[in-house]
């Protein structure tokens, strides 16, 4: 069996990371599916969907780190000629990735105590992203 929504996200862009957690179980909940798993997957190429523990030291540590990474400043081809000055932001997406998978048992998420989906507006503004919520598996 299988069961999708696609969820709006509001983010402020330079790397906002927003927790989806509860979005997510509450559609593997919906579903019924017993056991499975959930994939979830950011629409679009200057985002990403990756788990950390949410609290605001370690989120604060995750923006400088990307930043480090791939500074904002970064000299890109894909801003010269789009002028949208956000080629760090795909470089970013690029790295991290668009979405994750992960277990579901007994009707929940497979989850470590303090691990969090989230997703990662690494645009150069805010948006309001989509995000789909797809899960697979059996209803018993």
């Amino acid at each position: 069996m299988t069961y999708g929504i696609t969820v709006s996200i509001q983010t402020q862009g330079f790397s906002d990371i927003v927790n989806i957690t509860k979005q997510v179980q509450t559609t593997v909940t919906e579903s019924a599916i017993i056991n499975g798993i959930v994939s979830v997957t950011v629409i679009g190429s200057t985002a990403s969907v990756t788990t950390i523990e949410y609290e605001p030291a370690l989120v604060i540590d995750m923006k400088e780190l990307l930043n480090n990474l791939v500074p904002e400043t970064i000299k890109s081809r894909h801003s010269e000629t789009w002028g949208d000055d956000n080629g760090f932001s795909h470089m970013r997406a690029t790295l991290m990735g668009p979405g994750t998978t992960l277990p579901i048992e007994h009707g929940k998420l497979l989850t470590g105590t303090w691990q969090q989906i989230v997703v990662i507006d690494h645009d150069n503004r805010p948006r309001n992203r989509q995000v789909r919520i797809q899960v697979v598996g059996t209803t018993d």
